[in-house]
C-alpha cells in the first residue's frame, strides 16, 4: 500500500496490448489470450490496484472461470503501466461496520484460497509496484517474473501500523527464509528488483511487462511433457500445510482482523494515511 502520490509518479507510457480482450461482468479485471491457450487475468481498477472487496470478488470469478475453461496456464498481471497493484483498500478497513469488515476479510480468504491452489500452472508478470497485499498475490503464484524499474515489491504493514497475518507471514518465510523474513516484516521493508531476485522473492527479472509476460509463458510452457496429473497431485501437496492452515483457522484469522482493525489507535492511524492520501 503506497502512497498515492508515488504510484501515480510511476505511471509512465501507455501500455500495448498483445492480445485479443474479452470482458469480464466488470471492469476491474480483464482476460486476454493468444493462440496457446494461456490466460492472462489483467486487474484494471485504476489508479493502483487497490483490493477492495469488489476486485477482489471479480478477480477470484475470474480465476475459477479459466481454471474450468480448461487453459493450460494463467498468467496474472495489471493493466496498469507501472502498478501490479498497491495491496488491500484502506478504505475497506477505515470507519466500517464489524460487518463490513468481516464480509472484506472473508472475500480476501477466498480468493487467496482460489488463487493458491489454482490446479494448471499460474505465473505473475509483475510490472510495476507491488507492496502488501499485491506482494501476496505474485507470492501465491507458482512462479514471479519481476520487470526491472524503481519500483518495489515486499509486505510493508508494519509502515501502516498494522500486521501481515500468519498466512501472509507464512509465505513469506517460505520464499526468503525466516531470518530475512523477520528483520524484513518488523521493518516493512520493500525490495528493489534486483535485491527481490537476489533473496529468491522473484523468479526473474524482465525489461518490460512484454518480456516479463514471455517469461511466464515460458514457464507455462515447460510443462508440457510433465504428466498433468502427477503435477497437479505434487502443487496439491506442495501447499496443503499453508492452505490448509486458513481453511482450519478462518474463524480465527478473521476475528484478529477484525478485533485489531477496530482498535482506536488502530483507526486513527488508518484515518491520518487516507487524510494524508487526499492532501497529494
Amino acid at each position: 500500500m503506497l502512497a498515492a502520490r508515488t504510484i501515480l509518479n510511476l505511471f509512465r507510457g501507455t501500455q500495448i496490448s498483445l492480445f485479443q480482450t474479452y470482458a469480464t461482468n466488470t471492469k476491474l479485471v480483464e482476460i486476454t489470450k493468444d493462440n496457446t491457450d494461456i490466460a492472462i487475468i489483467s486487474m484494471a481498477h485504476p489508479p493502483v490496484n487497490s483490493l477492495n472487496k469488489e476486485l477482489l470478488n471479480t478477480l477470484n470469478m475470474s480465476l475459477m472461470d479459466v481454471q474450468k475453461e480448461k487453459y493450460r496456464g494463467i498468467i496474472l498481471t495489471s493493466s496498469l503501466p507501472n502498478v501490479f497493484s498497491a495491496g488491500l483498500d484502506i478504505k475497506e478497513m477505515y470507519n466500517r461496520t464489524e460487518k463490513q469488515l468481516t464480509e472484506y476479510w472473508q472475500t480476501l480468504q477466498d480468493t487467496w484460497l482460489t488463487l493458491y491452489n489454482l490446479k494448471i500452472p499460474v505465473a505473475a508478470a509483475i510490472n510495476g509496484a507491488c507492496p502488501a497485499g499485491g506482494c501476496l498475490l505474485a507470492m501465491s503464484c507458482e512462479y514471479r517474473v519481476l520487470v526491472e524499474g524503481k519500483h518495489t515489491i515486499g509486505l510493508n504493514e508494519t509502515r501502516l501500523g498494522i500486521i501481515a497475518p500468519e498466512w501472509f507471514r507464512s509465505l513469506y518465510v517460505d520464499m526468503i527464509g525466516y531470518r530475512r523474513a523477520e528483520i524484513a516484516l518488523l521493518k516493512g521493508t520493500l525490495f528493489h528488483p534486483t535485491e527481490a531476485l537476489e533473496i529468491g522473492l522473484v523468479d526473474e527479472l524482465a525489461s518490460d511487462k512484454a518480456n516479463a509476460i514471455k517469461k511466464c509463458k515460458d514457464y507455462i510452457e515447460s510443462f508440457k511433457l510433465i504428466p498433468r496429473k502427477g503435477r497437479q497431485s505434487t502443487k496439491m501437496e506442495l501447499r496443503k500445510r499453508n492452505s490448509l492452515w486458513l481453511k482450519e483457522n478462518r474463524a480465527m484469522d478473521l476475528n484478529q482482523f477484525v478485533t485489531f482493525s477496530q482498535l482506536p489507535e488502530v483507526q486513527a492511524g488508518l484515518k491520518s494515511y487516507i487524510e494524508s492520501l487526499k492532501k497529494k
